[in-house]
């Protein structure tokens, strides 16, 4: 397996069970003890897994949400793509606001070389958009919306953020929820998110949802909007001919990727 491979195999095991032991790992990604010793660590730094003795040990309790760390693990070719369409549909000098989250950050990503106005709602993205490893050439024009930063997501939250996205216009807002559905809409997993959530879809001109297909009727308990408030949703989901028809009632134009 390539370190990628390896590290999503680990996290998918800590997604099911509480404790795995090196020896295990080894055997489950075909890889000597000193190779998964060094993952271990990796992935403890970026907040996926607890190292303990002889192994590693799950950071979810019942009922917890995977942190950032975790979720940039999980279905990596289908946000890139995701990312890549959403893209594609932004044109040159526009005001763009961008979600947070890991799929939001791929956005940034492919973001970085153009010519483009953009709020982020996350450092991660931030620093995506800025171009981490790039030379010279084109950056988007980035603006902060200041807040509280919370630890671990990195992403910014609070009362101060949310009428800073208020004090302006986006010719586009895109939005990454925590879940969605066909019945309920946009979701997140609490209030302060959905706050922040609801002043970005609120402030744009268009709406763009960009969602894995994971996301689609994940747990999440905090309505953000109804899907009639997106414009075009971008996905790696397949819709059933019900669901395709349920879209088609909130005159959403569907990006498969």
């Amino acid at each position: 397996m390539k370190t990628d491979e390896r590290h999503r195999a680990i996290a998918d095991l800590l997604r099911a069970r509480a404790e795995v032991s090196v020896e295990e790992l080894t055997v489950a990604c075909n890889a000597s003890g000193a190779t998964i010793r060094r993952d271990l660590e990796v992935l403890a730094a970026n907040g996926v897994l607890r190292r303990v003795h002889g192994g590693a040990r799950s950071l979810l309790g019942p009922g917890d949400n995977p942190g950032y760390g975790q979720r940039e693990l999980e279905d990596q070719d289908a946000k890139r793509r995701i990312a890549a369409a959403v893209a594609g549909l932004l044109r040159d000098r526009e005001h763009v606001w961008l979600d947070s989250g890991s799929t939001a950050t791929e956005v940034a990503r492919a973001l970085a070389g153009r010519d483009l106005t953009l709020m982020p709602m996350s450092l991660q993205a931030l620093n995506a958009a800025a171009g981490e490893d790039a030379g010279a050439g084109v950056r988007p024009g980035l603006l902060l919306p200041g807040g509280n930063v919370v630890p671990g997501e990195l992403c910014f939250r609070g009362p101060l953020a949310e009428a800073n996205i208020r004090s302006l216009r986006f010719d586009t807002a895109i939005i990454t929820p925590c879940a969605v559905s066909t019945r309920d809409g946009l979701l997140a997993h609490d209030l302060e998110d959905s706050a922040v959530k609801r002043a970005g879809l609120e402030s744009g001109t268009r709406v763009i949802l960009a969602a894995a297909a994971a996301k689609w009727h994940s747990n999440a308990r905090v309505l953000v909007a109804g899907l009639e408030r997106v414009d075009v949703m971008v996905t790696d989901k397949v819709f059933s001919a019900e669901e395709r028809a349920q879209l088609d009632e909130y005159s959403v134009e569907v990006v498969n990727v």
